[in-house]
């Protein structure tokens, strides 16, 4: 289904939503890193308070000709807006109820573990606004409703968000943040409503800070989420699938050594205990895998280690008898999942030196624990006794179990490869029977194509889910970032047209994520081009050689450089960590432009290489393969320190065809043929019939 905007060459049109232009004087200069969306021209138009007019504009596309909807679409987009009306109603109503009493409500992406991936349940972002990008933030006013996103939803949203909300499109000039917006459109002295099991304690101290400028206060609702409350009976049920054991040869170090370093750090440290309430980091820790989480092997829990003793915070109908045997031999008690904010008031009342990371627990959590302390100083006081070392305290610091999930044990890397291999060997099967179909003209829509692929990754051995929804995306729905096809609206694969196919893989020992760009016809030389451009920054990131303790940001211009020359660029991180048959997305270690993060590239962590080039309505390229860090042996070693570069874990060919070869340096084709070559060697043993004759045909090299 193509969108208004996708239809419409040098016209003007109407977007289904209303798109924010600030005012200068709250124009907020962001990094020069950051790209810019240029292809859209607005108008000098302002909301106010009480506008609520699409804003008017003119869209330059590739598109030579308009595309009429047809009415039944239409009819369509109108019954989803009459709904997303009612909803915001009936929330607005919800303001003034007793006990609530607010002007705003914040509705974050998050559950209560600041999870990417949710489960449906808590989808509640998703609910009020029918946005269904991952990343995103809705802020509703009794006036307003407005949606904050980054550079891969924004077409995405364009097509979903009714004409009820604004499009907020994050990083570009001039758009405000959700406090600076709130600042604008609220009067001094407001109250503004959130969940404090949604938010993370750093992120609720910014957001009071930055709406103190306004007198405005932030009102905590612990008993009552308020899409919940008109969610109602049609709310999905907390998912309650079993979890199991995740096998020692896979996880390579056993939970007792895992919890014996912890303690020894919490020893360290002066803390006495720890909550951990990132979802993969009380899987990774425990050796535990569930099934709470689409595409991801978590299982709602929070876990507290103490020096003696660990909780595991779970609901007990998941807990098989396997796995309550192997826990009581670990020694970690179960509570029930609800139980946390009383153990929290509890360890307070021991004069516990309680372990928080800020940035990922949830403000309930970190509120809960304070408040409990300033009562036991209250009491202390009101009893005249002197403060103790035994008082508690909050020790506010990143959690270690993140970057030791992040760095990969030998079993971990050795699963990691393992699986890729098979993963490479359903791509092979896959690639050959599209291109089978193709030739055929058969005509397959990117449902079709994204179900195949599901079927020849599912007969490999150990595999157990996708690692994410595929991006199954013909022609220009490949310029939308994070595209997902439905079955009711999606694109037929256009032999005309570029195709882009992202996709992973959770396996038993591993986890796969890797995209391919093809063209099933004749490329144009403009695609050819970007796609050989993007191959370029691929390869330079891919041959990197940088010293030991470098942050990722510091090579991201590796993949953009050969962009960068004919002024092109991509609105995304380069790569991101990759868990070990855990998260398709991991931290702390990514490679992108947002410089902040100052995590190093370590040995043994796993991150993605995906330069990409998108051009809006049009087409999109992805290149992206997944490398794990390694020492490499430099001739020197200046200032005596090691050096280190990446080695490759996906063996997909690359389609030669997109490649302009006079744009190569000899350097570059070599790497290109070396590639190809280990390929060959290491995926065609698992491969016979026309699958191996594919993979025979695509990595023959290129003089």
């Amino acid at each position: 289904m193509e969108s208004v905007a996708s239809a419409l060459s040098l016209y003007t049109a109407v977007l289904p939503h209303r798109s924010y232009r600030q005012h200068p004087r709250c124009l907020r200069f962001l990094s020069l890193s950051a790209p810019i969306l240029r292809n859209l021209r607005f108008l000098p138009t302002l909301p106010t308070k009480s506008q609520n007019h699409p804003t008017v504009f003119v869209v330059r596309s590739s598109s030579s000709s308009i595309t009429a909807k047809p009415s039944s679409e239409l009819r369509k987009k109108r019954s989803a807006e009459v709904e997303q009306d009612d909803k915001l109603r009936a929330l607005r109503d919800l303001f003034s109820k007793p006990g609530i009493g607010v002007d705003a409500y914040i509705i974050p992406s998050q559950d209560a573990h600041q999870s990417e991936f949710i489960a449906e349940c808590y989808m509640r972002r998703t609910y009020i606004s029918g946005f269904t990008g991952s990343a995103g933030t809705a802020v509703v006013t009794k006036h307003d409703a407005a949606l904050w996103t980054d550079g891969r939803y924004f077409l995405q949203a364009e097509k979903q968000l009714s004409s009820s909300w604004i499009l907020m499109r994050a990083g570009n000039f001039g758009v405000p943040t959700t406090t600076e917006w709130l600042n604008d459109v609220l009067g001094p002295g407001c109250k503004i409503g959130i969940d404090p099991f949604l938010f993370s304690s750093d992120a609720v101290d910014e957001l009071k800070e930055a709406i103190s400028k306004n007198n405005h206060e932030l009102v905590y609702l612990y008993d009552v989420n308020l899409v919940d409350e008109i969610w109602k009976e049609s709310r999905p049920k907390p998912p309650n699938g079993p979890i199991r054991v995740h096998d020692l040869k896979y996880a390579g170090i056993d939970v007792s050594a895992k919890l014996c370093n912890l303690r020894s750090q919490l020893i360290d440290t002066g803390s006495s205990a720890i909550v951990i309430s990132v979802l993969d980091e009380v899987a990774w820790l425990l050796n535990l895998r569930g099934n709470d989480v689409p595409h991801s092997p978590v299982m709602y829990a929070y876990l507290i280690v103490e020096i003696d003793a660990a909780k595991l915070f779970i609901d007990d109908s998941k807990v098989t008898p396997e796995v309550r045997n192997y826990l009581k031999d670990a020694g970690i008690e179960l509570r029930p999942y609800e139980s946390i904010l009383f153990e929290i008031e509890s360890l307070a009342a021991q004069g516990a030196h309680l372990w928080l990371d800020a940035s990922s627990v949830n403000a309930a959590i970190a509120r809960t624990y304070a408040s409990a302390c300033d009562k036991y100083h209250g009491s202390l006081r009101s009893k005249s006794k002197a403060m103790t070392s035994g008082a508690p305290t909050a020790y506010y610091k990143s959690s270690p179990v993140s970057l030791a999930k992040a760095v990969k044990n030998p079993a971990e890397l050795e699963g990691m490869h393992n699986s890729h291999l098979r993963d490479a060997a359903a791509l092979a099967q896959f690639w050959a029977w599209l291109e089978e179909v193709i030739r055929k003209n058969e005509v397959l829509t990117e449902v079709e194509v994204s179900d195949k692929l599901l079927e020849f990754r599912s007969k490999q051995a150990g595999f157990v889910d996708t690692s994410f929804d595929t991006i199954s995306a013909s022609g220009a729905n490949g310029a939308i970032i994070h595209y997902k096809p439905e079955p009711d609206s999606c694109s037929t694969v256009d032999t005309k047209k570029l195709f882009l196919l992202d996709s992973g893989a959770q396996y038993i020992d591993g986890t796969t994520d890797v995209t391919r760009t093809v063209h099933f016809g004749e490329p144009s030389p403009r695609q050819k081009e970007c796609f050989t451009r993007v191959l370029q920054g691929h390869i330079a990131l891919d041959q990197a050689v940088f010293p030991e303790n470098t942050p990722g940001f510091v090579l991201d211009a590796f993949a953009r450089s050969s962009l960068w020359k004919v002024g092109l660029d991509y609105r995304h991180g380069t790569g991101h960590g990759v868990g070990a048959a855990l998260n398709v997305h991991e931290g702390p270690q990514s490679i992108s432009f947002r410089f902040g993060n100052m995590t190093p590239l370590l040995k043994g962590m796993v991150v993605s290489n995906e330069p990409g080039y998108y051009e809006d309505h049009a087409f999109g390229i992805r290149i992206e393969n997944l490398l794990y860090v390694k020492e490499v042996d430099t001739p020197n070693r200046f200032g005596g320190i090691a050096y280190i570069g990446f080695e490759k874990l996906t063996f997909v060919p690359i389609q030669m065809k997109l490649v302009d070869l006079s744009l190569l340096s000899i350097a570059e084709l070599d790497w290109l043929n070396d590639y190809h070559s280990e390929v060959w060697e290491k995926v065609s043993p698992l491969l016979d019939g026309s699958a191996r004759q594919w993979l025979w045909n695509n990595t023959r090299p290129v003089v």
